[in-house]
């Protein structure tokens, strides 16, 4: 019989993978990588004001990256270029929560786990908060399915269908916001965005159709994650980077596949 320890991080790793690789292929089909990475290194912040004003790591984490998402969404363009603007982004806000996470010298802070995530330490409260935290994404993400879509596709078109395109970035916004909040405790800040990415990337070279691309990018994130948690289990090695190791392959073995059939 397994034991517990082991059976609420595979559905901790389950669980986040379902949400991300839905997600993971909006950012993927918008070019959001550094997007996502800003608002994921955002969260480190997020714990260091949680520690600091003694709130969940949940909340601290759901303000900083919200907050991130929101400024820049609405910065970019206007005075520096997305991609100026994103790196300044993303490591002045990991750089200011480690400053100020060394800073909480009455707080014992392991930031390894922060970092790179510690999923064999989720309790069954965090459990539950990456539960709702998962339900909540999957549902936003399943009720403006079409207008995401739309506006994705053309935002021209989507003005004509009264789609406002500002609503669905908050929607992504806030959807993205909540899966950090919830990711850190499983993979870490510095790999959030590989989960996203990835397993959307490694679909894309066999969907034909978007709602294809995001089943199979969420199957390639769930058998990662089991896949990282036994080879981490069996050789001892950091789970978090094991799970991103697993995707990776996977997602280098399916270019191998389509290279091969494209030569045949």
């Amino acid at each position: 019989m397994l034991d517990d320890f082991l059976v609420r991080a595979a559905l901790a790793g389950a669980g986040l993978a379902l949400a991300a690789g839905p997600l993971g292929c909006f950012v993927v089909w918008r070019r959001m990588a550094y997007f996502g990475d800003a608002t994921a290194h955002a969260a480190i912040l997020g714990v260091a004001l949680s520690l600091a004003f003694s709130l969940s790591i949940f909340s601290g984490v759901l303000v900083a990256a919200f907050v991130m998402a929101l400024v820049v969404s609405t910065l970019s363009g206007r005075v520096y270029a997305m991609d100026t603007l994103l790196g300044v982004a993303a490591h002045g806000a990991l750089a200011l929560g480690l400053v100020a996470v060394s800073m909480l010298s009455e707080v014992r802070v392991d930031l390894m786990g922060y970092l790179f995530g510690d999923i064999l330490a989720v309790s069954r409260t965090d459990l539950a908060v990456i539960g709702l935290g998962v339900v909540a994404v999957l549902s936003m993400l399943g009720l403006r399915w079409q207008a995401l879509l739309i506006t994705t596709l053309n935002t021209d078109l989507a003005a004509a269908k009264g789609i406002a395109a500002g609503r669905e970035q908050l929607v992504l916004t806030v959807s993205l916001a909540v899966l950090v909040a919830v990711a850190i405790k499983v993979v870490g800040a510095l790999l959030i965005t590989a989960m996203l990415i990835i397993p959307a990337a490694a679909a894309r070279s066999f969907a034909r159709t978007p709602e294809a691309m995001a089943i199979m990018a969420a199957v390639i994130g769930v058998v990662s994650a089991m896949a990282g948690l036994t080879l981490s289990f069996h050789l001892d090695t950091p789970t978090g980077p094991t799970i991103v190791v697993c995707v990776t392959g996977i997602f280098v073995f399916s270019n191998l596949i389509m290279l091969v059939q494209h030569r045949l």
